[in-house]
C-alpha cells in the first residue's frame, strides 16, 4: 500500500484533467489569472521530485519538515514524498516561535523543504535543525549544499516506482496546533490516510466531477486522492480568520467549486460579505466547518446564500477525523432551538466505521476499557471514539498516548477526544465543550457550551465564554464577554448590561449562579482555526487582574 497510488491511477484515468489550480491576481486587469497542473502532469511532476530527493539521499522512513505555502509545488512535493516513502512532518508556523522550534526538535527530522524564511530561522536556532542533511528551498537564495525546487524541476525522467508499505506503517507526522496543552506529533498511517479518503468519499457523496476549494491546505490531498479538482483559494491559510472574503468570492465565481471546507472563521467572512452585497453562491453543495462548533446563526445566514446546497459540521481531530457529521439543513430543521436553549452543540450520528461511547469524567489514565466506564443515554462526560481513522500514537510521547488511549479486546483501541458531550435517545452526539474547560464549583459541573448558549441569546452579545476562577473544585464561574460593538462598557451602561444579562442567566439551572460577568474587546483564538476561543488564557487574564 502507498497513499500515492491513488494520485497515480487518476492520472491514467483522466490524464488531461486539472488536479490543482493556483490563482495569481493581475494587477493590470484586476482579475486572477490562473495555473494548473492535470493529473497527468501532477503526477509526472511528483516523480521527478521523488526521484531528485532520492537522488540527495532522503529514503524510506526519514522525516522531513514540509513549510511550504499552498502551491502547486505543494501539492506534487507531498506526494513526491509518499512515493519515496519518506515522512512529510506538517508543522503549524502560526504557533509561535518557541512552540515550533519545539516541535521541530521533537521530530528529528533528516530534510527541509520549505520556504527561506524557514531556512533563515534554521541559521539562527541550528542545534534545532541540528538533524537536517538535506535542505531544499522554495527561493531564489542558495547557500551550501542547499538546491532549489526551480532546479528540481529541470529532471528529465518521468516515472518513478513507489515504495510499498504495510498498511500500518508511517506516512505523516500531523502537529496538533496546541490549542488546550502542548502540541503534540500524531503518527498518520498510509491505512488512515486511505481510510479517510474513502470515509469522506462516502460522506458527502463526493464523485470526480465535483470541485474542492479547500480553505485548510491538507484537505485538498484527500480530494485529490479522489480524482477532483482542488481550486487553492487567495488567503493565508495561516490566518483564516483575517482572510479577504471578495477574494475568496471571486475565486469562486471563477472557478465553480462544488465543495469548500475551512475553519468557520473564514466562512463567517464569506457569509457576511455575500450578505452585504446581495449575492449567492449557486455552484457550491458542500460548505464544510471543521474547527470549532458551528453556531447556528451561521447555519441560517448560509441557508440563503446556497440555492443548490447547505452547510456541514464534521467532528474529530487531528488525532482522529472524521469521527461524525451534521448538515445545517437538520440542524435547522431538529436542533437548533435545543442548542439556543442551552442543550448543547448537536454534531450529528458516528460516521461510517466509528463507534462513539461516553464515559466517566476522569483525568486519570485508562489503561483498559470496562463497561463500568460508560454513562448513559443523555448524560455528560467524556467522548471517546474506536475507528479505522484514529491515530494510535504520539511521535515519541508514551506517557502523551497512554492518557489519550483507552486499550480494549483484539487490539483495538478507544481515543480520549478530550471533550465532553453525551448521546441522546436517537443516537446523536452533543458537544459541551472541552474537559479542560469544564468549570467545578464545589456543587455543580458547568460545561463551556451550554453556558454561553444562554448569555449569547443577548441581543449585543457577538460570544461568550465561560472560566473558572480559582481552583477546580472550588472554582468561582464566570463569563466574559465580547460585545457585537466592541465596546468596552463602564459606568451605567455597563450595570444595565450585566443586569440583562443576569436576568437572562437565572432562568436556566446551569448558569442561575453564575454571578461574575467581564467582558473583553476580543477574545484569544486558536492559531489554526482562528475561532477557538482560548478560555484558559482569558482565566489567566482575569486572574493576574484581580490579583494586581
Amino acid at each position: 500500500m502507498n497513499i500515492s497510488s491513488r494520485l497515480t491511477v487518476n492520472a491514467k484515468a483522466t490524464p488531461d484533467k486539472k488536479a490543482v489550480v493556483f490563482p495569481r491576481f493581475n494587477k493590470k486587469t484586476k482579475r486572477y489569472d490562473y495555473s494548473s497542473l492535470t493529473f497527468k502532469e501532477l503526477d509526472i511532476l511528483s516523480n521527478k521530485y521523488a526521484l531528485q530527493l532520492q537522488k540527495l539521499g532522503l529514503k524510506k522512513g526519514d522525516r522531513t519538515l514540509l513549510f511550504l505555502k499552498p502551491s502547486l509545488d505543494f501539492s506534487a512535493m507531498t506526494f513526491a514524498l509518499f512515493k519515496l516513502g519518506v515522512v512529510p512532518v506538517f508543522i503549524d508556523p502560526g504557533m509561535g516561535i518557541s512552540n515550533l522550534l519545539k516541535c521541530i526538535k521533537e521530530s528529528r527530522p533528516v530534510g527541509l523543504i520549505a520556504e527561506k524564511q524557514i531556512h533563515f530561522l534554521k541559521l539562527f536556532y541550528p542545534d534545532v535543525f541540528k538533524t537536517v542533511k538535506m535542505n531544499i528551498t522554495n527561493g531564489s537564495l542558495t547557500w551550501g549544499k542547499m538546491i532549489s525546487i526551480k532546479k528540481m524541476k529541470k529532471e528529465k525522467v518521468q516515472s518513478f516506482s513507489p515504495v510499498e508499505f504495510d498498511p500500518e506503517d508511517t506516512a505523516a507526522i500531523l502537529f496538533t496546533s496546541g490549542g488546550t496543552g502542548t502540541p503534540k506529533g500524531v503518527v498518520y498511517t498510509h491505512n488512515i490516510f486511505d481510510q479517510q479518503t474513502t470515509m469522506l468519499q462516502d460522506l458527502y457523496k463526493l464523485t470526480k466531477n465535483d470541485i474542492d476549494m479547500p480553505g485548510f491546505p491538507l484537505f485538498s490531498l484527500f480530494t485529490i486522492a479522489m480524482g477532483m479538482t482542488s481550486c487553492i483559494p487567495d488567503m493565508d491559510p495561516t490566518k483564516p480568520g483575517s482572510c479577504d472574503p471578495k477574494k475568496l468570492v471571486q475565486n469562486i465565481y471563477d472557478q465553480s467549486p462544488t465543495f469548500v471546507a475551512g475553519s468557520p472563521a473564514i466562512w463567517e467572512r464569506v457569509a457576511d460579505y455575500c450578505l452585504e452585497e446581495g449575492l449567492v453562491l449557486p455552484t457550491i453543495k458542500y460548505v464544510v466547518m471543521f474547527g470549532a462548533p458551528v453556531s447556528v446563526k451561521l447555519h441560517r445566514k448560509f441557508k440563503t446564500l446556497l440555492p443548490n446546497g447547505t452547510t456541514y459540521t464534521p467532528y474529530g481531530a487531528t488525532e482522529a477525523l472524521p469521527v461524525s457529521n451534521i448538515s445545517g439543513e437538520f440542524v435547522l430543521k431538529n436542533t437548533a432551538q435545543l442548542t439556543d436553549e442551552g442543550h448543547g452543540t448537536c454534531i450529528g450520528q458516528a460516521a461510517p466505521g466509528v463507534e462513539i461511547k461516553i464515559i466517566k469524567i476522569t483525568d486519570d489514565v485508562i489503561s483498559r476499557f470496562n463497561e463500568n466506564l460508560e454513562l448513559p443515554l443523555k448524560e455528560v462526560g467524556e467522548i471517546i471514539i474506536k475507528g479505522p481513522v484514529a491515530s494510535r500514537e504520539y511521535l515519541n510521547l508514551p506517557d502523551k498516548t497512554r492518557e489519550a488511549k483507552i486499550y480494549d479486546v483484539n487490539d483495538t483501541f478507544w481515543h480520549r477526544m478530550g471533550d465532553l458531550g453525551f448521546i441522546d435517545e436517537n443516537g446523536l452526539l452533543w458537544f459541551c465543550g472541552r474537559k479542560a474547560h469544564m468549570v467545578t464549583t464545589k456543587t455543580q459541573k458547568l460545561f463551556p457550551i451550554p453556558c454561553e448558549a444562554i448569555f449569547n441569546k443577548h441581543p449585543a452579545v457577538k460570544r461568550s465564554a465561560l472560566v473558572g476562577l480559582g481552583v477546580p473544585g472550588n472554582q468561582i464561574p464566570a463569563i466574559v464577554i465580547e460585545r457585537r460593538d466592541g465596546q468596552y462598557l463602564s459606568g451605567k451602561g455597563r450595570s444595565i448590561f450585566e443586569s440583562e444579562l443576569l436576568s437572562v442567566a437565572k432562568k436556566y439551572p446551569h448558569t442561575k449562579n453564575i454571578q461574575k460577568i467581564y467582558l473583553s474587546k476580543s477574545f484569544p483564538v486558536d492559531v489554526r482555526h482562528n475561532i477557538k476561543i482560548d478560555r484558559l488564557k482569558l482565566k489567566e487574564e482575569i486572574e493576574h487582574h484581580e490579583i494586581n
